[in-house]
């Protein structure tokens, strides 16, 4: 673990800060700190990875570097 890129943002809608793991579709977490929106995301990065493997779902590979968006 501890590969994937971790996006923290804050959300006025939240009112919280929000970590997404874009490389992992729809994993994110939230936290009224930055610090506990990145633990809660890394809880919910193990949470997806075993689902993945006990549905054979596949898994992305980190890519290892920055994403780029537009």
């Amino acid at each position: 673990m501890d590969k994937y890129e971790v996006i923290i943002f804050w959300s006025d809608e939240d009112d919280a800060y929000v970590a997404e793991i874009p490389e992992l579709p729809g994993c994110m977490a939230h936290g009224a700190k930055r610090e506990e929106a990145l633990a809660n995301a890394k809880a919910a990065e193990r949470l997806w990875l075993d689902t993945a493997k006990e549905f054979g779902d596949p898994i992305p590979d980190p890519l290892g570097r920055r994403l780029v968006f537009a």
